[in-house]
């Protein structure tokens, strides 16, 4: 028996994933979360052996309840899978301690594959993600945004969708100060002054939704 729990906003898309996975994978028991919080419930309290979670979530993002789960549960490995294409969030992904990382766009048999490695220990690096870390590996300078922490990036790509501060601060559950704060950090970083300056470059980095 193979024990997944699956990390994900969207009932419908939990619904999908779980009816793909009881239909490929034999002997299969799935269990959901759709934040953070009620992830880490779920963790402390019984057995897993994948996690797979997605990057956007309310209020603790995904990037956090991996290195979270790391903290308290080192042995679970988590499988990313995302909406974001590879270029947006996999190196952070695997830095706070993915073992996988893959878009929902992804054949399902690639899908499979990657949580059978990661059930057994080993890194699952799709062929976008690869492609990345190669390209990021050779003669590589690394752009401004690669110095946000990840809130930061979270916010400069939720500024740069045009969202207000009073927006991003209900989406995350943050108060307006705290935003505010990551703001002020995402512009001296970054050395600019203005939202339209973190819009221009947002989309010119193509850090939002394609």
């Amino acid at each position: 028996m193979i024990r997944i729990l699956l990390v994900d906003d969207h009932p419908v898309v939990r619904q999908g994933i779980r009816t793909a996975l009881t239909d490929r994978v034999k002997e299969v028991l799935v269990g959901e979360a759709a934040d953070a919080a009620s992830a880490l419930k779920q963790v402390r309290s019984s057995e897993w052996d994948v996690m797979v979670a997605d990057i956007s979530l309310p209020g603790m993002s995904g990037l956090e309840l991996i290195k979270e789960v790391r903290r308290i549960r080192p042995s679970l490995p988590t499988l990313v899978l995302s909406m974001h294409p590879a270029s947006q969030f996999a190196r952070r992904a695997l830095s706070a301690g993915a073992v996988g990382y893959l878009t929902k766009g992804s054949d399902l048999e690639e899908f499979v594959t990657a949580i059978e490695q990661a059930r057994r220990g080993r890194r699952y690096v799709s062929r976008d993600t690869a492609d990345l870390l190669v390209r990021r590996s050779v003669n590589w300078e690394a752009p401004a945004h690669e110095t946000l922490s990840d809130r930061e990036y979270q916010v400069l790509r939720l500024l740069g969708s045009g969202n207000t501060i009073s927006d991003i601060a209900r989406d995350l559950a943050l108060s307006v100060k705290t935003v505010s704060t990551y703001r002020a950090r995402v512009l001296d970083k970054l050395g600019m002054r203005s939202n339209a300056e973190l819009m221009r470059y947002a989309i010119e980095n193509r850090l939002l939704e394609s």
